[in-house]
């Protein structure tokens, strides 16, 4: 039994460059540019967002433009559950870039890990940046500071969808 860095029972079936390289090939670079197609996509979701708010509220007479506080925030939100959140495990850019996002942790991607995951990213990559991807470097895994507070692991999806019927295969054999 294997425990992470803040002491959580690490899944054994967890794959490692050493056993499944093609996992974590350009991973690092991946995850750049699929941040880049996300935030393109978020920022037309909210400029488009903004402007039927905008209309909304001429014709309330200025009570939808309250809903201008809760715009970015809501967008972020709804954005990562009903991508994160959903059974691809991804957002648009992953997706694009081929990664899948998977737990490390004895746990299921639930919505709570699939929002937390970001909201960490976000928060590090605000605090920290670029010193967040640094970090991705030395990490085996190359995971970056929120998946390992989060406890998840991005990953090439192709090959994962591979090693998991090669793992399923393994463990039928015994």
């Amino acid at each position: 039994m294997t425990k992470d860095t803040f002491g959580q029972t690490l899944r054994e079936d967890l794959p490692t460059p050493s056993t499944a390289p093609e996992l974590f090939e350009g991973v690092l670079m991946r995850r750049v540019i699929a941040f880049i197609i996300d935030g393109i996509i978020l920022t037309i979701a909210i400029a488009v967002s903004a402007a039927v708010l905008g209309v909304l509220g001429v014709l309330t007479f200025g009570i939808a433009w309250l809903g201008y506080i809760i715009l970015v925030p809501g967008v972020l939100f709804a954005y990562y559950v009903v991508t994160l959140g959903s059974a691809a495990r991804a957002t648009v850019g992953m997706q694009v870039m081929d990664l899948v996002l998977t737990p490390t942790r004895k746990t299921t991607l639930d919505g709570g890990l699939a929002v937390l995951h970001p909201f960490a990213g976000w928060l590090a990559n605000t605090i920290l940046s670029p010193f967040v991807l640094l970090l991705g470097l030395f990490t085996p895994r190359r995971q970056l500071l929120h998946d390992l507070i989060v406890g998840t692991l991005m990953v090439r999806r192709s090959p994962m969808v591979r090693f998991w019927r090669q793992e399923a295969r393994n463990h039928d054999e015994y």
